[in-house]
């Protein structure tokens, strides 16, 4: 029996698979973060239970999901296993935002991606570290298309992906441009490198993949945009992608939370531990209220310079309280909170992640500042 027949049919949305997974997801974290080795195993669950097509439209064979609902199953297993829920939300918004083009700007483009993701349940990576809007790895035109070169960072879920969705920098007469593609993960021209050894978030398995002279034909290339700008097509993938990814992370800072407060009651409550309590859980308010904010921008439907503005202080204000949350609760954990077997201490490295994803605080502060005084954010990032 699969797991998705094990949950009644009405109540099969994404949200209540992730929860039904959660106990299981949740058992292997710690020795996977032990052994700096990816969460294989629950991909599989989630692959078996069909969340890997949550996002996809019901029309075109997907569970329908939209970005609130992907937001709340990614928290979900964000409580479970940090690095499962970040790696995942990787995947996820590369789904959502096809998804949300097919359905509110009518782009039949993406469609044949959005059939395969829910037909074959193909999985796609994201390469954000690498391609931001300046883009990395070089492209040369060549017959029939282009051969690409580029070492791609932070490729969350590396070792389970099927689809690389990445570009690379084609300069020509002096103008550089930025070519949009997928990179079969199977192709001979294209390796990960096990690069992954990090402070938290050890699990997502965010290995460099590097593309070697592979080969892209013309047709292949979904988007030809000019270098170091912004592009309409950035602002709906910063509007939709941030929300996903620090779902996860809210997810972290509430299972840190509850750690905290589980081992908090084991001992005689006192002035200090009741303040820092009041304290954790008003930053993890803080958190939620801002990520609200993120989620309010997505609402609008009318992804652009004003909704990445938004998003981006949401994700800069909420990746505060959220760090600050776990380390309150590490406070009011005490000693206890120290122990690996606790997993409190795991929560608190993997929450520092959220101070590195695009536009991290320097940019966001110009970005912001920028759309305050009237001034053009065009080349602000």
């Amino acid at each position: 029996m699969t797991l998705t027949a094990e949950i009644p049919a009405e109540t099969r949305d994404a949200v209540t698979i992730a929860e039904g997974l959660s106990e299981r997801i949740a058992a292997g974290a710690g020795q996977a973060d032990a052994e700096d080795r990816f969460v294989a195993e629950n991909y599989a669950l989630l692959k078996e239970a069909g969340l890997v097509e949550a996002g996809v439209p019901r029309e075109l064979g997907g569970g329908g999901a939209d970005v609130r609902e992907l937001a709340a199953m990614l928290r979900v297993l964000g409580r479970a296993c940090g690095s499962t829920a970040l790696a995942f939300a990787m995947h996820t918004h590369q789904v959502a935002i096809p998804a949300w083009r097919w359905q509110h700007q009518k782009v039949a483009a993406v469609e044949p991606l959005l059939r395969r993701v829910a037909a074959e349940r193909i999985v796609l990576l994201s390469s954000g570290g690498s391609d931001w809007i300046n883009g990395s790895g070089v492209a040369r035109r060549v017959e029939g298309g282009y051969r690409i070169s580029g070492r791609k960072i932070f490729t969350s879920g590396a070792a389970a992906g099927t689809v690389l969705m990445t570009g690379a920098v084609l300069e020509e007469d002096g103008v550089r441009h930025v070519l949009h593609f997928g990179a079969p993960m199977k192709a001979e021209e294209v390796r990960i490198l096990d690069t992954w050894h990090t402070l938290g978030m050890r699990g997502t398995g965010s290995h460099d993949v590097v593309l070697d002279d592979l080969f892209v034909p013309e047709v292949a290339v979904a988007l030809k945009r000019k270098a170091g700008e912004w592009h309409p097509l950035f602002q709906t993938i910063a509007t939709i992608a941030f929300p996903l990814i620090y779902a996860a992370y809210l997810g972290v800072a509430d299972s840190a939370c509850r750690i905290a407060l589980d081992l908090a009651r084991e001992r005689p409550v006192t002035h200090d531990m009741r303040s820092l309590a009041g304290r954790m859980i008003t930053e993890l308010y803080g958190a939620e209220a801002a990520h609200e904010a993120m989620l309010a921008a997505v609402d609008r439907n009318a992804p652009s310079a004003e909704t990445v503005d938004a998003v981006m202080k949401g994700k800069v204000l909420g990746a505060d309280h959220m760090i600050r949350a776990v380390e309150l609760a590490m406070e009011l954990a005490s000693g206890a909170g120290f122990y690996r077997s606790a997993g409190l201490e795991r929560r608190f490295r993997d929450i520092q992640g959220a101070r590195y994803h695009a536009m991290q605080r320097g940019p966001q502060a110009q970005y912001a500042g920028a759309m305050a005084l009237g001034e053009s954010v065009a080349t602000v990032f």
